[in-house]
Parts: structure tokens; C-alpha cells; sequence
């Protein structure tokens, strides 16, 4: 696949299929996306891929949690400003109208927006999920290079005709995810991601992102001309 077919065709999905992912694609992805570039070639990224019966767990535990009415642990880090201004404001919104407008879901039918929100915890039906972790005292720039690395992976994953979700939200139940996994307690959840096959007798909807003029700004000066 063409690196623009990838970045065009790639987007959050929330329906996939039961349908497994081999190991075998995913060492490939892997192995690859090793080659994402990092600050001084830190690699600061830490993951854990679950599948199989520790995925079945790790979402039954969660499910029990937001079925007693559980809203998580403390957050170990913000995920957005404590108040958000426009443009952002205006593009979070747009995402949610967008994702709950498909499903014919008012804007003050709480309980059905949180029915779907809790998709995200039975990673909306894939059978594979990732989950990125970072040491505690790594300074922002080596968050970035974490996006970085998960971005390449999502591209390969588009390569091997595989889709993908990111999800902070895992973040909100750390404890649930490490007790799981058994992360050392130097690292934190970053957050995870849902791996799989679109399913393809849903909608999955676009959101429109943001034209060029919003968020790019040229500096050209043409060299003069030498007479």
C-alpha cells in the first residue's frame, strides 16, 4: 500500500470483527515500526500486547467497574486542558457529533452516550489490543516520540489491511490494565490500542479535519532573481 493510500484510509475505527490477528503480522508491524525516530534514539515506548484470555479478562474487569458505576482511578496525567478554547472546543465537538450523530444519539441522551463510550473497554470487539506504556520520568518531548512510534504503527497496520483505535480512555482504568499485565510501577499507561478487521456491515464515519490554512503557515521569500 502507498504511504498516502495508509495516512488517507487510516482512521479510528470503533466496530471490528471477531476476526484474529496472526502473530505473525503483528512481529512484522512491530519489527518495523522500530525504525520510528526517537530523541537521541531513547525509544522510550514500552508495550504489551494482549490477546486471548488476558484481553478476555482485562475486558471483563473493566466492564464490572463501569457496570457498578466505577469512573476509574485518579488520572495520572491531564488528557485535555482544563478548559478548552476554540478552535479546539469547536473540534471536539464536531468529533462528538459526528460519532454519536451516526448513531442517531441525541446530544443529552447521557445514558446511551455512555452505553457507547463503554465500547471502548471491549475495545469496540477486537480481539487484539496494545498498550503503551512510558517511565514515569520521561519529560514531555519523549511523549512525542511515543506518538511518533504508535503513528508508524498504525501505517503499517493499514499496510498489512488491518485497522486500528487509539484510546486514552484505557488510562482511566490503569489499575485494572496493570493488574493484568503487570507492568514494573515505573512505567505509566500512555494508552492502548484496538487491533483488528473493520467490520464492514457498519458505517464508519469521517470526521473532517481542520483546512490547511487553520493550522500551517508558509514563510516562502523567493530567492531574487540574478540579473
Amino acid at each position: 500500500m502507498d504511504v498516502y493510500d495508509a495516512v488517507r484510509t487510516r482512521q479510528s475505527i470503533r466496530r471490528f470483527t471477531g476476526r484474529p490477528v496472526t502473530r505473525e503480522v503483528l512481529q512484522r508491524v512491530l519489527t518495523a515500526a522500530a525504525n520510528a525516530p526517537s530523541g537521541s534514539n531513547m525509544q522510550p515506548w514500552h508495550l504489551y500486547v494482549v490477546s486471548g484470555e488476558p484481553l478476555a479478562e482485562l475486558k471483563k474487569r473493566v466492564a464490572e467497574r463501569v457496570a457498578a458505576g466505577d469512573s476509574g482511578d485518579d488520572r495520572e496525567f491531564a488528557i485535555y486542558p482544563p478548559e478548552l478554547r476554540s478552535p479546539y472546543l469547536e473540534r471536539m465537538a464536531a468529533l462528538g457529533e459526528g460519532r454519536y450523530g451516526s448513531l442517531g444519539i441525541a446530544r443529552d441522551d447521557v445514558a446511551a452516550r455512555a452505553r457507547v463510550r463503554a465500547e471502548n473497554w471491549n475495545c469496540f470487539g477486537a480481539g487484539t489490543a496494545l498498550f503503551c506504556y512510558l517511565d514515569r520520568d520521561m519529560p514531555t518531548p519523549r511523549w512525542s516520540d511515543a506518538g511518533i512510534y504508535l503513528q508508524t504503527v498504525m501505517l503499517l497496520l493499514r499496510a498489512e489491511g488491518l485497522h486500528s483505535c487509539t484510546q486514552e480512555a484505557w488510562a482511566e482504568y490503569h489499575r485494572s490494565v496493570a493488574e493484568v499485565i503487570a507492568p514494573p510501577p515505573e512505567r505509566m499507561l500512555f494508552c492502548g490500542m484496538s487491533i483488528g478487521f473493520a467490520d464492514p456491515t457498519v458505517a464508519h464515519p469521517r470526521i473532517r479535519r481542520a483546512p490547511l490554512s487553520e493550522t500551517v503557515t508558509f514563510l516562502v521569500r523567493q530567492p531574487p532573481i540574478a540579473s
